[in-house]
């Protein structure tokens, strides 16, 4: 056994959006904790979620404490436990941004309905949009082009709009923590169960575990994209990312 870096996406991954069996939670909890306790395996949280949605899930699910903090779809690092964003990965995102102009050429598409102000961060701008995706995204990621905005777009669940620098998502962000914590690609374990996440199985081949209830989108990509990198599970969320661990030989 030795030391790896274990990288998890929270939602309908780690664990249940909505009511679920969290027993494998709990024996997956045990698990990593027991290995970091004698290896030094690092604990990394990768969501979407915002700090004040984090810390109302911590609470509800009694996660475990991370080593590192990945939000708002990779724009925001925190380490350590501190509620202040790593300075040095807001330096990489910040070339290229423009979140007032990111928002005035957003209100030319009235389908683009602007999330609560708890989600709209620093690095980040994100909207609901439920209809004419397939029409808007092209126009909109145009636009912002012509405007000379280095960023992207990420759309995933069907409903979901995140606008932020073209050098941040959840792929980026764990590049970055492998590298300051000197983990091999090898050594680095990566879940996930949606759109967002495929940033996380699509760079620097590190293991990847789609969990058994993975959304269309990311199993759409994972056929168009096979690799022996990657672990397709059969079992749900933790439950899920347990079969994948054992199979990778983590555990």
């Amino acid at each position: 056994m030795a030391k790896f870096l274990f990288i998890t996406d929270l939602d309908d991954t780690l664990v249940y959006r909505t009511v679920g069996d969290d027993s494998a939670l709990a024996e997956l909890n045990r698990l990593l904790s027991q290995h970091r306790q004698k290896y030094g395996t690092k604990i990394v949280y990768s969501t979407g979620r915002s700090p004040v949605l984090y810390k109302e899930l911590q609470a509800q699910k009694n996660l475990l404490q991370p080593d590192a903090l990945v939000l708002s779809v990779g724009t925001e690092i925190y380490l350590d436990g501190t509620d202040t964003p790593d300075s040095s990965w807001s330096e990489i995102l910040s070339p290229g941004w423009n979140r007032e102009l990111v928002l005035s050429i957003s209100k030319n598409y009235p389908d683009l309905a602007l999330q609560p102000d708890s989600e709209q961060r620093p690095f980040k701008v994100s909207f609901f949009l439920q209809h004419n995706a397939g029409v808007i995204l092209p126009q909109l990621e145009a636009e912002l082009q012509k405007s000379k905005l280095n960023v992207k777009l990420i759309y995933s669940s069907g409903i979901d709009l995140d606008i932020v620098p073209h050098s941040s998502d959840k792929g980026q962000a764990m590049q970055f923590l492998r590298h300051k914590w000197k983990f091999a690609a090898e050594q680095t374990v990566v879940c996930g169960d949606s759109g967002n996440d495929i940033a996380l199985f699509a760079v620097g081949n590190a293991q990847g575990i789609i969990v058994g209830n993975a959304r269309k989108e990311l199993l759409q990509w994972h056929n168009e994209h096979s690799s022996e990198h990657r672990y397709l599970a059969s079992c749900f969320c933790a439950g899920g990312i347990i079969e994948g661990l054992n199979y990778f030989g983590f555990l």
